[in-house]
């Protein structure tokens, strides 16, 4: 279920690679995670050199033209290991299928509380079932004699 968001530089990957890492990031959830390779939610979109800025150095990095930005939504729940884990299995997937340096993964988990996703139709599917709310008068009679 989570949503992967990837920013790239315009025109420098092939749609093959734009295609492979569509699969390859519900890949990474399954072998980090455990779910479901199906649960495939994931845009890709190219900007131009005046639209995607990264600091080439920040944090250590040595981050070249080809530096993307992965940002992933997904429940609040999960402990720091399953994040840990998450975020080596995405860099090993974008690396592989984009032929990038580890350095040149910006990864972004942004924990969202379950009930904040809707599937579709306007429903939020993992909220809790509502219950009826009290009567506003508290048990009052309307009424009084």
């Amino acid at each position: 279920m989570p949503v992967f968001q990837v920013h790239v530089p315009a025109g420098r990957f092939s749609p093959e690679q734009k295609r492979g890492l569509g699969r390859a990031l519900p890949l990474a959830l399954h072998e980090a995670l455990g779910i479901p390779v199906e649960d495939q939610f994931v845009s890709i979109t190219g900007h131009g050199p005046d639209e995607l800025f990264l600091d080439p150095g920040y944090m250590g990095m040595e981050r070249s033209g080809d530096a993307v930005i992965i940002t992933v939504l997904f429940t609040a729940e999960r402990p720091l290991p399953d994040k840990r884990a998450l975020a080596r299995a995405i860099c090993q997937k974008t690396t592989e299928v984009l032929g990038i340096a580890g350095d040149d993964v910006f990864i972004a988990l942004i924990p969202v509380p379950k009930e904040n996703f809707s599937f579709g139709r306007g429903e939020l599917q993992l909220a809790p079932t509502p219950t009826p709310e009290p009567d506003a008068d508290h048990g009052h009679d309307k009424n009084p004699a």
